[in-house]
């Protein structure tokens, strides 16, 4: 089977761990006769640096003529980078905002596991983390706070800003399919996420999940609003399947269940349309400290090109390998700087992709 797949290794470690990921996709197109075919694009800094912008119609086209896109870190340090003297609609992550809407990428689908190998990480007491949790936290991505009339004017001689909250019926009832459907795959467990109590947009958002799960009698639903939901979280996350939640309190939600793992470096990350086109990324930031000093964590980026294979390809089997590959990886004991404890052997970023590949 052959693949066109868009890459945007991005800035800061961006191009170290895409470069780590690319290696594994390669060897389970070797092993599994497969062709994957590489656009390497421009997106974020590195953009602005070549086209003063962060995202071009050039790259946007290229990304919509792929069967998927595989992308690093974007943006850079927010403190001395130059980027960061721009205006907003020309900063690094406008890309991010632009990339998202411009493919239709509504449903974020941020995986959070805490691999038995790495609980000792986990900052939790002992009693939860050895209890281990696999949950999914689902964002709407397109709508909301970040996408709404936003402006800042003078009223009786003072700033005011305003940014405006909004969500359709079907902006909503798209990603519950979503949920739902991911959840029928899983534990069957939804939990959606809002502030009903207070919100009208939240309590659109209840009424028309309530609906959707009518559809999907196996799935059990349960409402939570969000402050509870972060207490949780931290409380008892093991109870957590499949969460869905709207773009602000996805946001929030999924860096805190992040953290909650032992390190971001180890999640992957999804962002796909109503089709099975995606774009896979890890979680993480793009490291500016310690950008090219192969020493960053290449393992989320890994797990999203496993994201890729599964969910946009229907390459289950070698998703499967690929995640495979890190479990043995960690269970040799191999560590990156991010990861390492006491007794591992520390490996660099290319090293570790190379220990992975080798294991597909």
């Amino acid at each position: 089977m052959t693949k066109n797949i868009a890459v945007i290794k991005g800035d800061g470690i961006g191009p170290e761990i895409i470069t780590e990921a690319m290696k594994v996709l390669d060897a389970v197109a070797e092993k599994y006769g497969h062709t994957f075919n590489y656009t390497q694009l421009l997106m974020g800094g590195c953009s602005i640096d070549a086209n003063g912008e962060p995202l071009t119609k050039e790259t946007i086209d290229a990304c919509k003529a792929s069967d998927a896109v595989l992308m690093g870190s974007i943006g850079g340090d927010t403190t001395t980078s130059p980027w960061y003297k721009l205006p907003p609609n020309l900063r690094p992550e406008a890309g991010l905002l632009g990339i998202r809407k411009a493919l239709g990428l509504f449903a974020n689908l941020r995986p959070c596991v805490l691999y038995p190998q790495l609980s000792g990480a986990c900052p939790l007491k002992k009693e939860i983390s050895d209890r281990g949790f696999d949950m999914l936290i689902m964002r709407e991505l397109t709508g909301g706070l970040y996408f709404g009339e936003k402006k800042t004017e003078t009223v009786d001689g003072m700033q005011v800003a305003t940014d405006t909250l909004v969500y359709s019926e079907s902006e909503i009832r798209r990603i519950a399919i979503k949920a739902f459907d991911v959840a029928m795959k899983r534990r069957k467990k939804v939990t959606s996420v809002d502030k009903a109590n207070v919100l009208e947009s939240s309590r659109l958002w209840r009424k028309v999940i309530t609906e959707v799960a009518k559809d999907y009698p196996e799935v059990t639903l349960e409402h939570m609003l969000v402050d509870n939901s972060a207490m949780q979280l931290v409380r008892d996350p093991a109870q957590f399947d499949v969460m869905v939640t709207e773009n602000m309190f996805g946001d929030i939600l999924s860096d805190e269940a992040s953290m909650i793992t032992g390190s971001i470096g180890m999640l992957a990350s999804a962002s796909m349309n109503e089709t099975k086109f995606g774009l896979y990324e890890p979680s993480g930031g793009s490291a500016p400290d310690i950008a090219g000093q192969n020493k960053a964590n290449p393992i989320a980026t890994i797990l999203s090109a496993a994201m890729m294979l599964r969910y946009s390809f229907d390459m289950t089997d070698e998703a499967d390998a690929v995640e495979a590959a890190v479990s043995k990886a960690l269970n040799d004991g191999y560590r990156t700087g991010d990861i390492m404890s006491e007794g591992m052997t520390k490996v660099s970023c290319s090293e570790m992709g190379d220990i992975i590949a080798k294991s597909v």
